[in-house]
């Protein structure tokens, strides 16, 4: 199965860029961590079928992520589905790009967990 790619930052990525608080728990998180070794082991664990049928799937790491802000606030996949429209610290941390990206549905962040 192909898998969907992050397409470059558009002006809504750079402009929200600049208006990112200064303390953001999730910035800190991010900057302190090195994700690709924790990516590599991902892709690894989650192989795709190559030929598989349907929509291209999400990386495996934005994926992780937000079973991470699942855990760390307490969200359903429905909730945290919502608040990946709602908040902007959120989608900086998954790294979805606000001009180009998707916001994975509940049902494939259900779906992700299995």
């Amino acid at each position: 199965m192909s898998e969907r790619t992050s397409k470059n930052p558009g002006i809504a990525d750079y402009v929200v860029a600049r208006r990112k608080h200064k303390d953001c728990f999730l910035d800190e998180i991010d900057r302190l961590i090195d994700w690709k070794p924790l990516e590599k082991l991902l892709r690894k664990k989650l192989q795709r079928v190559v030929n598989a049928v349907g929509n291209p799937a999400y990386p495996p790491l934005p994926m992780f992520k937000i079973l991470l802000l699942q855990r760390w606030y307490n969200l359903s996949d429905v909730a945290v589905e919502e608040s990946l429209y709602d908040r902007l610290s959120f989608v900086r941390f998954v790294g979805l790009s606000l001009d180009h990206d998707e916001v994975p549905a509940s049902s494939t962040i259900c779906r992700f967990l299995e």
